[in-house]
């Protein structure tokens, strides 16, 4: 089963120190809120540098899609994140503050519950692939317009749009037109 999350859909959320915007990718259970999620994975426009919310008990993932982040993990030298470099995980409860390196960054986060999800992020560069979905859910966040096709699945997204699938062992093809296509692929499981 796959279900198409658009990014004109998703509704801008401003954090509370005004310093950005986050927008709910999905989450599970569905119409969980921050405080009571099993998963998330949202997109944060980033405008100005300050700490991160705690978030005891989850596991944190973040890739930087746009622009450059100076990231301070507690107990961590600081970190200077780009679309090209791997994505960081962290401990929710642990101190972190971000630097947008000069101007709005958007970055990709996904949270988990530890002890009861894990996740695993990838960027993957493509013209044509095929994904074999094994995971309990898999999202791809489209960063140029993709075609997906499956027995059962046939949908074109646009930058940032996404696609949750269903784990059922198939094998997803993802295909673009673009020379520099490239999407990011989250797969969620029980811990």
């Amino acid at each position: 089963m796959a279900v198409i999350l658009r990014a004109a859909d998703r509704v801008a959320v401003p954090w509370k120190n005004g310093g950005g915007l986050t927008r709910e990718v999905a989450a599970h259970p569905p119409q969980s809120g921050l405080g009571n999620f099993d998963w998330r994975v949202s997109l944060a426009e980033v405008r100005r540098g300050g700490p991160f919310s705690s978030f005891p008990g989850v596991d944190r993932h973040m890739a930087v899609i746009s622009g450059r982040l100076e990231l301070a993990i507690s107990g961590r030298e600081t970190l200077s994140l780009s679309p090209d470099t791997a994505p960081v995980s962290f401990p929710g409860e642990v101190p972190v503050c971000a630097e947008p390196r000069p101007e709005p960054v958007t970055d990709l986060n996904v949270m988990t519950r530890r002890g009861r999800f894990v996740a695993r992020l990838a960027c993957c560069r493509v013209t044509q692939m095929r994904v074999r979905l094994e995971a309990e859910t898999t999202l791809l966040l489209a960063l140029a317009p993709l075609t997906l096709r499956a027995a059962s699945i046939d949908a074109n997204l646009s930058a940032l749009d996404a696609a949750r699938l269903s784990a059922n062992a198939s094998t997803l093809l993802v295909d673009s037109a673009a020379a520099d296509a490239a999407f990011w692929l989250i797969e969620i499981r029980s811990a």
